[in-house]
């Protein structure tokens, strides 16, 4: 009996219903961890950090006891943050969802008490004064030319707790005159171990131009103080009547004014710290001096000065108390004077929509975009930074976009912005994405002017230029686009001949990023002519080099449906391949990628390596049963039959590790030598020989053992190879000096009837290494010998 158009429409409407259930339940089951953090998108990692500690704080199961979900619903907020919290981690979120993350399951699998959310976990993050400085920003801020103070901390080091009251006063007090940062090593462990940090805390002083420098005194403030005021490259001149009028005109004469304290024996005036204090935060500005009117009392009564006090005279005013132009201080606090003459100094150059072009012609410029005042962009600070650019040929001014609507709109400039003009005309530029502050412009600015990245539209976009782009589709908002453009800018310097660099703002671009497919970001693409390659590696600038030299030699074969059977199944006999199959969105995949490009490029001309993208061919993959990713398959030389492999089941997929592997199965060129075969042939015959002397035992031997195949290959013809068994042959290796294992030796022949058996030692096992330092021997003795026998002649 069939069912009624009724009972057809109540099935359907159950099913639908059903599979709304289900969907629901499947969002339900991937909540967005962004969402389960309550940040945006474009939140930083310190806002990311701040959230969740508000969180944990609320949520954590020690404070919710009776809340049997309490646990689980920990549990996922602990795993969004250690997700968001990592740069190559929350990218890969951002680009696959929870998908791309189903290698790092344990992530987040574990949290702490709540005692150490509340008193343990991000020390600095509200405190103003205190930089807190990750991975992304570190470099740029301690090479900005600016003084930094830094204190590498643990939260889990109670003596780091002990610090943090003293290090915030020390904050406060210095505030202005240099940086005071933080850098949390539980958070950023390998920032921390590339600086060399092994105790906590550490403070450190970063000034350009000298090696850092350790503080090893007591952590007291005035202490700390005293020891930062040696790195504060700024003095303070005693004005008397011998070289006041040399030394103010002097400072006139280059535009710069005076900043100078009275002192009068019944007053107070500045102490000679607070002095100090302003010469520091105030260098290069101004100059800044000191007069004592009770020795120098014709002097100041020539300027009519009668009391103490702290004046500024700009440069080229009469040096007199009654002059409108000159400014007093009331005041007795450095901080305070500083904030005021901040104020009273010059604005930066205006410049107008006429000159705007020319003077981007021939020069560096960086430059403020604003829409009328706005303050809370343009800070008086600012006016630090001609000074601090000067080493660098850069100079600095202001636009107004109300102004010129159009210039700013050709700029692709919508909102207040800061550009960097790199002196080759208006369109080659690059605006700063970074924050708006001293020391972050000041880094940028050096990048930026001494790179080769430019910004990219509609009109330069080089979809079709016969020179290859790598373009950068970022956002704005996004924190893995900011921390990848400096890894840009360090690439562009090595490879400008051969690739030009670009960023796309898809914020602004939106229908050329949609027209190029984009839909994470960053995404890094290649452009050259019709071929398109997107960069899937990690964002440093080594790995963007390779990527680019690869594209450029390709050392790994993209194996296809169609080659597929001709390479692999139909190989020579005398052929080796290996072949990794992978999948695009697999976080495994993505960190064996740069790896597998390496191991290619180590064992080319010896064993063939192949890829195949299982996403794209999934046919092919199933065909050749691949159940997982990466799957790593070694197709040796001969076998009769040619779907024959070898798996990888290494634990290590480094480079190394897999040529070691893939090395052990080409076959052996090097001899194993008797003590009768190194007298007869090594010692009294007339071939260069290099032998490694190892013990069936040593680890490090079996390790080296293909290594050192490769260097037979590569000299093959040239110089011969042998190895020794030490535990067998223990006499000759003791006659010839072996004190450790493996030990590589040469013997190259230089005419004599006979070598000494001690040969020459070969410091290193890398298999390039050796074949340079051999080939350089051999070249150099056989040179020695020509010149000998012409001789004879």
């Amino acid at each position: 009996m069939e069912p009624s158009s009724a009972q057809n429409c109540i099935l359907k409407r159950q099913v639908f219903y059903l599979i709304v259930i289900s969907l629901a339940v499947l969002v339900c089951m991937d909540e967005d961890y962004y969402s389960l953090l309550g940040v945006s998108r474009a939140s930083s990692n310190r806002e990311i950090r701040q959230a969740f500690k508000k969180l944990a704080l609320r949520l954590h199961p020690d404070k919710n006891k009776n809340d049997p979900d309490a646990h689980d619903k920990f549990l996922k907020i602990n795993r969004a943050y250690e997700v968001l919290k990592d740069e190559d981690l929350r990218k890969k979120y951002d680009k696959y969802g929870e998908k791309g993350l189903e290698d790092q399951q344990q992530q987040g699998g574990r949290y702490e008490s709540w005692h150490y959310y509340r008193y343990d976990f991000g020390i600095y993050d509200d405190d103003p004064e205190v930089i807190t400085l990750d991975r992304g920003e570190f470099d740029g801020a301690i090479n900005s030319g600016e003084l930094w103070f830094v204190n590498f901390y643990s939260p889990r080091c109670s003596h780091c707790h002990d610090l943090a009251p003293t290090w915030r006063e020390f904050a406060k007090e210095m505030d202005g005159l240099i940086r005071v940062g933080a850098v949390n090593c539980g958070d950023d462990r390998m920032l921390c171990r590339s600086r060399g940090i092994n105790s906590y805390p550490s403070l450190y002083i970063f000034k350009a131009g000298i090696s850092p420098v350790k503080y090893f005194g007591d952590r007291v403030k005035d202490n700390l103080v005293n020891f930062a005021m040696n790195y504060v490259s700024s003095s303070v001149t005693e004005l008397w009547a011998g070289n006041f009028r040399s030394s103010v005109e002097n400072s006139f004469a280059s535009g710069v004014g005076w900043l100078i304290t009275f002192c009068a024996d019944s007053e107070d005036c500045l102490s000679s710290q607070t002095r100090l204090k302003l010469a520091g935060m105030l260098d290069g500005l101004v100059s800044v001096g000191w007069m004592d009117c009770s020795v120098q009392i014709d002097l100041c009564e020539n300027l009519e000065i009668s009391s103490s006090t702290t004046a500024y005279f700009p440069p080229g005013v009469a040096l007199a108390n009654k002059n409108k132009d000159v400014l007093f201080f009331s005041s007795l606090d450095a901080k305070e004077i500083y904030i005021e003459m901040m104020e009273h100094l010059p604005d930066l150059e205006m410049l107008s929509p006429d000159s705007l072009k020319d003077r981007l012609t021939y020069h560096r410029w960086l430059v403020f975009f604003s829409y009328g005042i706005d303050e809370e962009f343009y800070q008086p600070e600012f006016k630090k930074l001609p000074n601090l650019l000067r080493g660098d040929d850069v100079q600095v001014g202001r636009f107004d976009c109300q102004s010129s609507p159009s210039t700013c709109q050709s700029l692709y400039i919508k909102k207040p912005s800061v550009v960097a003009f790199k002196g080759k005309g208006i369109d080659y530029y690059e605006i700063h994405h970074g924050k708006v502050n001293l020391y972050d412009l000041v880094a940028f600015t050096k990048e930026s002017v001494n790179s080769h990245v430019v910004t990219l539209g509609p009109k330069n976009f080089p979809e079709n230029d016969r020179q290859p782009w790598l373009v950068d589709f970022f956002a704005p908002w996004c924190p893995p686009c900011k921390a990848l453009l400096p890894e840009l800018r360090k690439a562009s310097k090595r490879v400008f001949s051969h690739v030009r660099f670009g960023t796309l703002d898809c914020t602004i671009h939106e229908g050329l990023c949609n027209m190029h497919n984009i839909r994470a970001y960053p995404t890094t693409v290649i452009f050259n002519q019709s071929n398109i390659h997107e960069y899937g590696g990690h964002h440093s600038a080594e790995e963007i080099l390779e990527f680019i030299e690869d594209l450029r030699h390709p050392s790994v074969v993209t194996l296809t449906p169609a080659n597929f059977k001709e390479l692999i199944k139909e190989r020579s006999r005398d052929e080796i391949w290996v072949v990794d199959y992978y999948a695009p969105w697999c976080g495994p995949c993505q960190a064996l990628m740069p790896e597998w490009k390496r191991m290619a490029r180590h064992v080319s001309g010896l064993i063939n390596v192949g890829s195949v993208d299982c996403q794209k061919y999934s046919s092919l993959c199933s065909k050749e049963y691949v159940n997982s990713y990466p799957e790593i398959r070694l197709y040796p030389a001969n076998r009769d039959n040619p779907n024959y492999y070898h798996a990888y089941s290494g634990w290590q997929r480094d480079a190394y590790s897999l040529k070691s592997w893939a090395l052990s199965y080409l076959p052996q060129l090097t001899a194993s030598l008797t003590p009768e075969t190194i007298d007869e042939k090594v010692l009294s015959g007339k071939d260069h020989w290099l032998i490694d002397f190892y013990a069936p035992w040593c680890g490090p031997c079996r390790s080296f053992a293909p290594e050192f195949e490769f260097v037979a290959r590569l000299l093959k013809g040239k110089v011969k190879t042998g190895k020794v068994d030490c535990e067998q042959f223990g006499y000759i290796c003791q006659r010839a000096g072996i004190r450790a294992y493996p030990t590589v030796k040469l013997y190259p022949y230089d005419g004599s009837k006979r070598r000494n058996i001690e040969g020459e030692l070969l410091n290193s096992r890398d298999a390039r290494d050796i074949v340079k330092i051999v080939t350089a021997r051999i070249g150099f003795i056989t040179t020695q010998l020509k010149a000998h026998q012409k001789d004879e002649l």
